[in-house]
């Protein structure tokens, strides 16, 4: 009979249900058994040195490490080699990720607070970002009290605000430490599943052995050579393999041309879609056909018409009044679903995919006509000059204006 992991307990603080988060002091000597979180939590490391499993992963932790857990992951304490001393913060994540985000909204940019947390759970504090992390700490403890020693908090005036904002705070220095890293958290060795998973959901990028040797903390040929194990097929030859069987995908649930399906998954253009495509079904189409079947079952791939019904929507309707809300209703799906869908075909969520595809259409009129950059904002659905310039500057680096001038020299060039 399987054994029932533990869970960790729904409420945030035993001193008071209603907290919104607690603060501990915690030691660990020895390893632990596995703990689900309902609740999202940091460990702020001040002393130690031992190895954690998060979400099947494991990570080296010690002093001035700083450990992301979201809700619903499960942790474990594998091996201590000197016991570990760890403040310990349990907050709701949903109030702490929205209040985030209204900070974040007049930049009216996407914040992948829990994919990134996700994506790289244990941040390596500098000195100074350590020394940050623990005024955090210590603000959090006077402003909550101390929950395993029973210690309650005067609850200072405005204390919900000022925790929110800590925490606020606390993501931020996680997240800045995460991804400009000293060093890299160092994890066991990925799962085969996780890297054809990983090419499958990128493979329409500029994708390298490198990145994969970066992503995944292997050198370019362990990567390439558990590749050529699992499939038969050198790293570019599955990658392009992917490539066709998404493209088979579009040509089947949906009427994109080649001009925008190779614009979407990454070809140079419809030319090399139509020569890569070729290519691969005028050769052994049952070889193909099986050997993509196998990478789908290993990457746990559903493929549905929803994701492909969406792009063509988007397409179609680019200069349109299109809105994330009137877009999952047509489809009869929540806004949430829409961009996680969105997300899995595109890599971008509503708004950011409807963005690209604006700026692309616009880039062509720049190209092409005279007409004024607020005349072609509107042409291909952006409300005003300032939002486009907004769009453009974010998927091309430059202005409207300035690509204009950069295309229409001698030897410019989208």
């Amino acid at each position: 009979m399987k054994k029932t992991i533990a869970m960790q307990s729904i409420v945030r603080s035993q001193l008071d249900n209603s907290q919104l988060c607690s603060f501990d002091l915690k030691v660990a000597s020895g390893p632990s058994s596995p703990l689900i979180h309902p609740n999202a939590c940091f460990w702020l490391i001040r002393g130690g040195k031992a190895e954690i499993l998060l979400q099947g992963k494991k990570y080296a932790v010690g002093r001035g490490d700083l450990v992301a857990i979201l809700p619903w992951q499960i942790s474990q304490i594998t091996a201590v080699d000197d016991p570990i001393q760890y403040a310990v913060v349990v907050y709701h994540f949903d109030t702490v990720s929205h209040a985030a985000r209204l900070f974040h909204s007049a930049s009216d940019e996407s914040l992948p607070i829990e994919a990134q947390m996700q994506q790289c759970p244990v941040a390596h504090l500098s000195e100074q970002q350590a020394a940050d992390a623990e005024n955090i700490a210590q603000t959090l403890r006077r402003e909550l009290g101390v929950e395993s020693s029973l210690t309650e908090s005067a609850e200072p005036l405005y204390s919900s605000i000022a925790t929110v904002s800590l925490l606020v705070n606390l993501i931020i220095l996680f997240l800045r430490a995460a991804f400009n890293p000293s060093e890299p958290a160092r994890t066991q060795a990925p799962d085969d599943r996780e890297i054809l998973r990983y090419m499958y959901l990128h493979c329409n990028e500029k994708l390298t052995l490198q990145k994969l040797a970066d992503i995944f903390y292997c050198g370019k040929s362990t990567i390439s050579n558990r590749i050529m194990e699992m499939t038969g097929l050198s790293f570019f030859d599955l990658l392009n393999e992917m490539r066709v069987g998404k493209t088979a995908n579009y040509l089947l649930y949906t009427d994109l041309t080649l001009k925008e399906l190779a614009e979407i998954l990454g070809y140079v253009d419809e030319s090399h879609i139509s020569k890569v495509f070729a290519a691969r079904l005028g050769t052994k189409l049952g070889e193909y056909r099986s050997t993509y079947q196998r990478v789908e079952n290993i990457c746990q791939v559903e493929e549905s018409r929803l994701g492909y019904s969406l792009v063509n929507h988007v397409y179609r309707n680019y200069a349109s009044d299109l809105r994330a809300g009137e877009v999952a209703q047509k489809f009869g799906i929540s806004v949430e679903k829409l961009n996680r869908t969105m997300l899995y075909q595109t890599e971008r969520n509503f708004e950011e995919f409807l963005g690209l595809i604006r700026v692309n259409r616009a880039c062509e009129l720049l190209a092409s006509t005279r007409k004024t950059v607020l005349d072609i904002a509107l042409d291909v659905g952006f409300h005003n000059q300032k939002t486009f310039t907004r769009n453009f500057l974010k998927h091309r680096q430059m202005t409207p204006s300035a690509y204009r001038a950069a295309v229409q020299k001698p030897g410019g060039s989208n």
